[in-house]
Formats: C-alpha cells, sequence, structure tokens
C-alpha cells in the first residue's frame, strides 16, 4: 500500500529487465507493461508490488 495514497500496489511478474533501471513485467490477462525498478533489486521472475509505473517492493519467499 502507498504510503502517500493510500492506493493498494499492484503484484506483476518481471519478463526482462530493460536499459535505464526499466522492466516489461506481466500485469495478468495477457497484458505486458513497462516500469521502472530503480528503486528495487529486482530479477526476472520475480513478483514485484507496483504503484504508479514505478515498483516499490520484491516479494521473494
Amino acid at each position: 500500500m502507498c504510503v502517500t495514497c493510500s492506493d493498494t500496489a499492484v503484484p506483476v511478474t518481471v519478463l526482462q529487465l530493460r536499459d535505464d533501471a526499466l522492466a516489461l513485467v506481466d500485469v495478468g490477462h495477457g497484458r505486458q507493461e513497462e516500469v521502472s525498478v530503480a528503486l528495487v533489486p529486482a530479477r526476472v521472475g520475480d513478483t514485484i508490488l507496483v504503484h504508479a509505473g514505478e515498483a516499490i517492493a520484491v516479494m521473494r519467499a
């Protein structure tokens, strides 16, 4: 959850890491989006929480 606006972050799966701290992610239902991973140590296959196009956490077991 975002501490600034209280919106819920969305869990997505990292498909590909790109230049400039960006990642291609699977948002579900066959849709893919590009998000920033500048704030988290994301790896391909990780589930990350995204809010407003910015990854804010990595979910690892």
